[in-house]
């Protein structure tokens, strides 16, 4: 294996930080966020919050988290919901004065770089990737929840980060994390990820080839927004964390492995050269994840509920079906081509959910596109030269020909009460 540093290292320190912890919280409406909040309002001792940002989509709740926070500063990334969050800041905060309030595409990219002593990076998208450069830039710890940072910017963030500076949130690196922290890295013989299998696991590809956007939003464990659940049943979720782990602990493609994990009690296991496995295991629930990403090296007390040992159960694993399910394999060779096809696929990918979300792509098509759309893309810069200009370039290039080839598409038929309500 190579001996570059690798990018989240659990035996390396960036800023320990003594008493309370002050956070910055992207992204606090959406799933990630609130449990955060949840979290830091749980333990007023260890965390003090000073900034949230959000889109601006839910300005009560951004409102109503600031005033719980006593944050100094709210931002939304929509300027044109700047008027209805001091309206419902006012409502909050009564005659008390209001936080400092921001607002645009750059607001969260100015709160990341603000003085805190972690940012908590929870943002959906790629939008996440000029905060997380803006944090890591103002050397801030970088909690990194948002998976799109790596994967259209991965040697930008590379480039930035220093050793330690970013603490993994997403449940599979976690566990990779803290299961890594047990040997040295020259001992680690394989990553192993584990995947649900969401909610079409078991069936053939020709069995998928009807399947509704309802039924594929019925995820059996997890609770998550519409693009994720759907990504997690196509199983792109799992081929963009291979991409991730490379990425954050420099361990080869050959090396991580995808096994399927109905219970999701077992979060990812690291094997050892001398034949002993570590697989860290709690139940499905991100606070855990949170915990570990705000408050490394210590843990936070109850962050998430135990295991109860004393109930009987079974906990199974199965290899993937990567016939039914080639996702993972197209993430590997995207991971492996680097530059800009990260940035393709992922950009690809969004425009095909959204698309069958719509009625207007059917299931196995949301990977064949994008597979189409990363065999087009031109060959791919190299990392070394990569700039945040070329990620954006090729994320519209990929947005815009994606567009074009469902267009030309037959539908999958009848636009479902699901997709119809979406349109509307």
């Amino acid at each position: 294996m190579a001996e570059a540093a690798p990018l989240s290292d659990p035996h390396t320190l960036f800023d320990p930080g003594e008493g309370r912890r002050d956070l910055v919280i992207l992204g606090s409406t959406g799933s990630i966020g609130t449990q955060a909040v949840d979290l830091v309002l749980s333990h007023p001792e260890r965390f003090r919050v000073t900034a949230l940002s959000a889109a601006g989509g839910q300005v009560e709740l951004l409102a109503q988290q600031a005033r719980l926070l006593r944050v100094d500063a709210i931002a939304v990334a929509r300027q044109n919901t700047a008027g209805r969050l001091r309206d419902a800041l006012r409502a909050a905060y009564g005659s008390e004065p209001l936080p400092e309030i921001l607002a645009g595409p750059h607001a969260a990219s100015e709160l990341a770089a603000s003085r805190c002593h972690t940012v908590l990076n929870g943002i959906s998208g790629s939008i996440g990737l000029g905060p997380t450069l803006a944090a890591l830039d103002a050397g801030r710890t970088l909690a990194l929840a948002n998976k799109e940072s790596l994967i259209v910017g991965g040697p930008l963030v590379k480039a930035l980060a220093k050793p330690g500076q970013v603490i993994p949130v997403d449940s599979e690196h976690a566990a990779l994390f803290q299961a890594l922290r047990a040997g040295a890295r020259s001992d680690v013989r394989r990553l192993v990820l584990t995947a649900s299998g969401g909610p079409f696991r078991g069936r053939s590809k020709k069995e998928l080839a009807h399947v509704t956007p309802e039924q594929t939003l019925a995820h059996p464990t997890w609770a998550m927004g519409p693009v994720i659940t759907v990504n997690s049943a196509t199983l792109v979720n799992k081929g963009i964390e291979v991409i991730e782990a490379h990425l954050l602990y420099d361990i080869p493609f050959q090396d991580i492995e995808v096994v399927v994990h109905p219970q999701s009690y077992v979060h990812s296991m690291v094997e050892f050269k001398d034949g002993s496995t570590l697989a860290q295991a709690s139940p499905p629930d991100m606070r855990g994840p949170i915990g570990i990403g705000i408050g490394w090296p210590e843990r936070v007390p109850g962050a998430a509920p135990v295991i109860d040992w004393s109930s009987a159960t079974a906990w199974e694993f199965f290899r993937l079906d990567h016939e039914a399910f080639p996702a993972v394999q197209l993430a590997r060779q995207v991971g492996e081509s680097g530059g800009t096809a990260p940035a393709v696929f992922n950009a690809a990918n969004e425009e095909c959910v959204s698309s069958f979300l719509q009625g207007r792509l059917p299931f196995n098509g949301i990977v064949e596109t994008v597979a189409e759309i990363v065999a087009e893309h031109a060959t791919p810069r190299s990392g070394e030269t990569l700039t945040l200009e070329d990620v954006l370039e090729a994320e519209v290039w990929a947005r815009r020909r994606a567009r074009s080839r469902i267009a030309v598409m037959r539908g999958p038929g009848p636009v479902t009460a699901l997709a119809r309500e979406r349109r509307e």
